[in-house]
């Protein structure tokens, strides 16, 4: 049985910052994988918001060859974080993403490992290629587009802490510990 929905808190959904939102659905995939559920089970819509947040603070904090490194360049991931960037109608951030791969899948198998076995700091003229400072002039704002998506979605709801708590706990099957 999935988990057919996307819950946010109330505290999030009503915070000025749209981040919020992100991390309210972050928190909820996080504590059930902590319960032991797959990601199968989970709201696919949640995960790839999960997924794109992990693209968008990747980038963000150091480039694309940042995310190339610390992702391991995942075919799976990277199929999603496409889907991702169409799905939420960022157009631009796709074309770039689509862009940047296509540097990564031109490099040979050997080259890409290396970087990946490497350091990310230093000297490094691999990470010097994969880095496109493109990503910061488009204007589509990745965190206004990710929050709306889920903000807008029909398995959208918002919830308490304590009745996210409960549908989780009905849907795992047990009682979960709160810190």
């Amino acid at each position: 049985m999935e988990f057919g929905r996307i819950i946010i808190s109330e505290t999030a959904f009503n915070s000025e910052n749209l981040q919020d939102v992100i991390h309210s659905n972050i928190s909820v995939i996080n504590l059930m994988r902590e319960e032991g559920v797959n990601d199968d089970l989970i709201h696919e819509d949640a995960i790839m918001s999960y997924y794109l947040d992990y693209y968008t603070s990747q980038y963000a904090e150091g480039n694309f060859a940042q995310f190339v490194y610390n992702s391991g360049w995942d075919k799976e991931l990277n199929e999603l974080i496409e889907e991702g960037l169409a799905l939420i109608g960022a157009e631009k951030h796709l074309e770039l993403f689509q862009q940047q791969s296509k540097k990564v899948k031109l490099m040979s198998s050997v080259k890409l490992n290396k970087f990946l076995k490497g350091k990310l700091e230093g000297v490094n003229p691999i990470r010097d290629l994969l880095n496109n400072d493109t990503f910061f002039e488009i204007e589509e704002n990745l965190v206004t587009l990710n929050a709306t998506f889920l903000k807008t979605h029909p398995d959208f709801e918002v919830l308490s802490v304590d009745d996210m708590f409960a549908t989780i706990e009905e849907f795992v099957g047990h009682e979960i510990k709160r810190e």
